[in-house]
């Protein structure tokens, strides 16, 4: 009963978080600049639009052939198009269910390429964890590129540089600390913990031991680049954005990235974490909020529409599956 409940609340909280921050986002701007919005939103070059969505739809393939790397030392190549088919529709469920496209993936893999689920589960696991490293690339690139204007802001908040100095040296002493309590300690929580980070350390150390080592690198790096270049190409359909430097965006792309995390597909949270951001930068609460839109509005239809289509078609593709 606990875990029913537990498992309807993990399902229900991030929709609603959605819901809510949709109804926070509408009642938080007046009817004008709503109207400039929806003006932005309806007048967008289309030619960019589509631009963002070609990437973001190569990132897909990308993914798709990258995931084969991983299977293929466990003595599997599946059809780089079932893989391709399997990721949108994953993606597509994700929008409703949070993580239910990993399980989604692991299963359909197993149905028509007879890969076993937990096989299938390790190497999207290992992808996940890889993705995550690549995330928190992109934010120490955004970090360093724009320190300046982050240590403004944090100054602007009350905090000097020694305070964030002195903060940093806590956070690393406290993680520090952590982990060596985690080393020694005999506590069947801290021994799960430790496990745990020991199988993400060997998936990630498993690369470069692969054969196709370089090329799994060579896809894992055109699919943070495409997902960059997506969101970048988007500054071209607001007048106000078309100035902003590829540094500039990387610090409301990573922001943005964060919002995909904390609500379904990003919904409601999103558009808000990107103009909240780009604000730092001087660009207005309009403008922002349409750039944030239009960048959500085509990636998540362009989810919808081909994870559909994908639900369709990977049966037909398998008919004597």
């Amino acid at each position: 009963m606990k875990n029913s409940l537990k498992n309807k609340l993990k399902t229900l909280l991030p929709i609603a978080l959605g819901v809510f921050l949709v109804w926070y986002s509408y009642y938080n701007t007046s009817p004008d600049d709503r109207e400039q919005i929806w003006f932005y939103i309806k007048e967008a070059d289309i030619f960019w639009v589509s631009l963002s969505v070609l990437l973001g739809i190569l990132s897909h393939i990308s993914r798709a052939i990258r995931w084969n790397f991983l299977l293929q030392p466990l003595g599997y190549k599946p059809k780089v198009s079932n893989n391709a088919l399997i990721i949108l529709m994953a993606y597509f469920t994700n929008l409703g269910i949070p993580r239910s496209g990993e399980i989604l993936r692991a299963t359909a893999l197993t149905t028509y390429e007879k890969v076993p689920f937990e096989k299938g589960f390790g190497t999207i696991v290992t992808e996940r964890v890889v993705d995550l490293f690549m995330l928190l690339a992109v934010v120490i690139t955004a970090l360093f590129l724009q320190t300046d204007v982050i240590l403004n802001i944090f100054q602007q908040r009350g905090f000097n540089l020694t305070s964030l100095l002195a903060l940093l040296s806590i956070g690393i002493f406290g993680i520090a600390l952590f982990l060596l309590f985690i080393k020694k300690s005999k506590f069947q929580l801290a021994q799960k913990i430790k496990r745990f980070v020991k199988g993400l350390v060997e998936g990630v150390l498993s690369i470069f031991k692969m054969k196709y080592k370089w090329a799994f690198i060579f896809h894992t790096l055109f699919i943070w680049a495409a997902y960059v270049g997506m969101f970048w190409v988007i500054k071209f359909t607001v007048p106000e954005t078309i100035e902003l430097t590829l540094s500039q965006l990387l610090v409301a792309f990573t922001a943005g990235a964060f919002a995909m995390s904390a609500t379904n597909g990003g919904v409601g949270l999103y558009p808000i974490a990107v103009s909240s951001s780009l604000a730092v930068f001087g660009i207005s609460e309009v403008s922002g909020d349409a750039f944030g839109w239009i960048m959500w509005i085509s990636q998540t239809m362009m989810v919808v529409i081909f994870g559909a289509i994908s639900f369709l078609v990977l049966p037909l593709l398998n008919r004597n599956q």
